[in-house]
């Protein structure tokens, strides 16, 4: 039997189950969630379980070939990430190794056990512009100075938040490499030499001021989500639906075209193909705003194909916790998790090794905890640390989660447990999705508790019409209205067999289809569709809401709009989103001038 003196860092395996480990010799000294390594094959493991005699890992490779009584090293420290300038653009594992380093080393495609690689390069060098001054007095978070990281995103050098002090060095302006010593800060006499490089703990939230209420949504160019159920900035939603329902095409659309200022990508067990045609379109897509590659403001983090399903946990708050470090610069980022399905799956596959009680169809009892832990770092904060003016900063955290709920069932364990946690659901339609409607989001079974937050920025961006005075918050009301009617009369014709024509209801089912034909379905691949600005969703909804509301008025002199209205009108109402682009918001316009005239004569 191997043997290690009493308080040593090494240990040896004394059990393994699938991916689990069980170590003995460590215990004296180890802490959950601290790294160890099995020194013949290189591979790291991360402590889950600390018990009388023995400890349990996770290996985050394949235990295949490992065998007992293999040295084990405690590395005393957590899984964390390396955060500094060389993030954004590139793509890393769950645990941070870079892939582009991996590939260009193991050309053949396939993956060896015990990769090693540092995640930034120690050897590129940055140009570094100071914003402090000698003698300065600065605190943990603030910004000491500036790197352009790519053409569109200047990445701030933030003071370590275990750190403070006067500044008795800085560099001067130049070109460094993240580990060179750029600024020294002296306190109670002890002087501190500091790099660009810091790192910060996966499991542990970055530290922030205080929290703010979300109030400015988080635009995706969808009708349906920025009409009917907005994100807000810093808030929570998830994207449930069976196979083939979009929400491959949902994410791209969103990470495209959304208004945060940095995206953030997590394959979390994501087929490999999906994995490469998603950094392709980031690759060769240009961000509408900056006319830059969308992957200039992106990381993808990506769980491989040699990592085991328990290693997927890991690479969720990998995710989050980069995410936060560019939060706390002052930015907007969004995180996509595609998908939590298949995380939570490596919850239960852990659970099930550990011999745990299970919970629902084997999920782990603490399933929903484990979710929230995930989705609570989401939000809009007011930062520790200032900017160079001595101003406080403010950034958001918005996390968009995708399920993949087997048979597209919302009731099985994972999109119940997140549903709980979450502040709205854009729910996916299987039926939707097979008569081809994009995007195939329920509207009956979708929510958002974020309009009142809204309410003030949509209407200071309101269009002005003196025919139709509503704003967005009213608009969204009234469409909702006329979705649910429909949906009524649906269920009352299924009793009855037929539709009675008594109150509205023939009109109410006319302008219901209107509304779904022309605004909820969205083509997500033509030039002018795949994005409507706000202006023209206002233009669009309220054109529909003034038929709806003249139509209204003309059915109190029993004349019928529906059977009036001439179809070439008609069409250019419900084509307005696939023929007229948002620059050109004149042409709209004067659809508005037409249909009101053409109302106005129908009564005279």
């Amino acid at each position: 039997m191997v043997e290690f003196e009493e308080n040593s860092n090494q240990g040896f395996i004394s059990a393994i189950h699938g991916t689990l480990i069980e170590v003995k010799g460590l215990k004296e000294q180890i802490r959950l969630y601290d790294l160890i390594k099995i020194v013949n094959h290189n591979i790291l493991s991360e402590v889950i379980q600390i018990n009388k005699d023995t400890i349990i890992a996770q290996c985050f490779e394949s235990t295949s070939n490992i065998k007992l009584k293999e040295n084990v090293i405690d590395l005393g420290q957590p899984l964390s990430m390396e955060l500094a300038p060389g993030l954004l653009a590139h793509v890393f594992d769950g645990i941070q190794r870079p892939l582009e380093l991996t590939f260009q080393k193991y050309t053949e495609g396939t993956l060896k056990k015990g990769l090693e690689f540092q995640p930034l390069s120690r050897e590129k060098r940055w140009h570094f512009i100071p914003k402090k001054k000698l003698n300065d007095k600065v605190l943990g978070g603030d910004v000491i100075g500036t790197v352009q990281e790519t053409k569109i995103i200047e990445h701030k050098i933030l003071v370590p938040y275990n750190a403070s002090g006067t500044l008795s060095f800085i560099a001067k302006e130049g070109d460094y490499s993240i580990i060179e010593e750029i600024y020294k800060l002296k306190k109670n006499g002890i002087e501190e030499s500091l790099s660009m490089l810091q790192k910060w703990p996966i499991t542990k939230g970055r530290p922030f001021k205080k929290r703010l209420p979300p109030n400015k949504p988080l635009l995706t160019g969808i009708r349906t989500i920025d009409l009917l159920f907005p994100i807000a900035m810093g808030g929570t939603f998830a994207v449930p639906g069976g196979f083939g329902t979009g929400k491959t095409v949902i994410q791209q659309n969103i990470a495209k075209c959304c208004n945060a200022d940095i995206l953030i990508f997590i394959g979390c067990g994501e087929p490999g193909n999906e994995i490469a045609n998603i950094l392709k379109q980031f690759i060769e897509n240009i961000d509408p705003k900056t006319k830059q590659p969308l992957i200039d403001r992106t990381i993808v983090i990506a769980n491989t194909s040699n990592m085991p399903v328990s290693a997927r946990e890991a690479s969720l708050f990998s995710g989050v916790s980069i995410a936060e470090y560019y939060r706390d610069m002052g930015y907007d980022v969004a995180i996509i998790a595609d998908s939590t399905s298949r995380w939570a799956e490596s919850l239960r596959e852990i659970s099930s090794l550990l011999e745990e009680m299970p919970a629902e169809e084997g999920y782990p009892a603490y399933l929903p905890s484990k979710l929230s832990s995930f989705y609570e770092r989401a939000g809009v904060i007011k930062t520790l640390g200032r900017d160079p003016s001595e101003n406080e900063m403010q950034g958001s955290l918005t996390i968009i989660g995708s399920i993949s709920p087997p048979g597209g069932d919302f009731n099985e364990p994972v999109t119940a447990a997140t549903k709980r946690v979450v502040q709205g659901i854009w729910a996916l339609d299987s039926k939707l999705a097979y008569l081809k409607q994009y995007p195939a989001i329920d509207w009956l079974n979708s929510y958002s508790n974020y309009p009142e937050y809204l309410k003030e920025w949509w209407n200071e961006r309101d269009i002005k019409w003196n025919e139709i005075e509503i704003d967005w918050f009213e608009c969204r009301n009234q469409i909702n209205e006329i979705l649910s009617k429909e949906n009524d009369l649906k269920l009352i014709s299924q009793i009855t067999g037929e539709i009675n024509e008594f109150e509205n209801q023939n009109f109410d089912l006319f302008m219901a289809k209107i509304i779904r034909n022309g605004l909820l379905i969205q083509n997500a691949f033509t030039e002018i569709e795949f994005y409507t600005d706000i202006k023209k969703l206002l233009g669009i909804v309220k054109i529909m809401l003034l038929l709806y509301k003249q139509g209204k008025e003309l059915k109190k002199h029993e004349i019928y709009i529906e059977d009036l209205l001439d179809n070439e009108l008609l069409n250019k109402i419900m084509n307005i989103g696939k023929s007229i682009p948002n620059e050109d918001f004149d042409k709209i316009e004067n659809i508005k001038r037409e249909l009101f005239h053409k109302l106005n004569s129908l009564i005279h």
